[in-house]
């Protein structure tokens, strides 16, 4: 019965999100930056959270909820969101309590000790702890909420960019604010910009995060659009985020030799930005 109100809840939930992209949203940030404010479908929300659910996971469900041999945190949900343990320094932006408070907001009905653990960390300590602790009721019932709340975190994932674009504007010096503006504006009025945009920040972050820099040098999306060269929209723009991204990524394996082993992976997923999957 627990099972089948929650799906009940979630089915409400996905018809509730369902049309939003169509309404207008007042946000007088991108008006008074001269910024393009995303406008999306469903179905085109649908595509790009199955296309970062097939970066993530390769398409196996077994990978919805992972915890990696190399990290000291889990990556959870259709966008592998981060939820460090507690205890464990938080480097990379920790993106699942925030998707926790998502499903709270939306007034989703999620278990209680999930709510109660939101600030406290994952509650499992480890990774070994992670891997035992499959098949037990916290662990089978993160997972069914995870598997069923895709229009949900599709829809976190859309909100994450919407808000994380003017914060990137305002971050950079004035006179370099243009130049951000301007490769932005191109790819969001691209058909296809928007998977690029939103898979990328939620791939590697916003860019402006301190401890998210090797040798003072960041990754995220920031990175991006400033090593893009100076584009007008149309397939050029998707081809330039595209390499833009491969010059950023090696230039973080270059700053960390160690994660090489990581870059054939991140290449094959910036690949896809160069045509549109929608």
């Amino acid at each position: 019965m627990k099972i089948l109100k929650l799906v009940v809840t979630l089915a409400s939930v996905a018809m509730l999100f369902g049309g939003c992209s169509k309404q207008v949203i007042k946000d007088t940030r991108y008006s008074e930056q001269n910024l393009t404010r995303p406008q999306l479908e469903p179905y085109q929300l649908n595509k790009i959270a199955d296309q970062i659910y097939k970066n993530e996971t390769g398409g196996n469900p077994k990978y919805l909820m992972y915890w990696s041999p190399s990290e000291n945190f889990a990556s959870l949900g259709y966008g592998h969101f981060i939820w460090y343990p507690a205890e464990q320094p938080v480097v990379f932006d920790q993106t699942f309590p925030d998707m926790i408070q998502y499903y709270i907001d939306n007034k989703v009905d999620i278990p209680q000790w999930l709510k109660e653990q939101k600030n406290k960390g994952i509650p499992w300590a480890n990774r070994q702890a992670f891997q035992r602790a499959k098949g037990t009721p916290k662990y089978e019932q993160l997972k069914t909420l995870l598997i069923n709340t895709k229009t949900l975190q599709t829809k976190f994932f859309f909100d994450r960019v919407v808000d994380a674009i003017p914060e990137i504007v305002k971050y950079v010096a004035k006179d370099k604010q243009a130049y951000i503006k301007r490769n932005y504006n191109a790819l969001a009025n691209t058909n296809g910009g928007w998977y690029p945009l939103i898979d990328y920040i939620n791939f590697k972050g916003k860019g402006i995060k301190e401890t998210e820099k090797y040798n003072n040098q960041g990754w995220g999306l920031l990175q991006v659009l400033q090593t893009m060269r100076p584009v007008s929209k149309g397939p050029q723009a998707l081809k330039e985020f595209s390499d833009a991204a491969k010059v950023v990524l090696e230039n973080r394996v270059k700053n960390k030799p160690s994660e090489k082993h990581f870059l054939r992976g991140w290449i094959k997923r910036v690949n896809t930005y160069a045509t549109p999957i929608y």
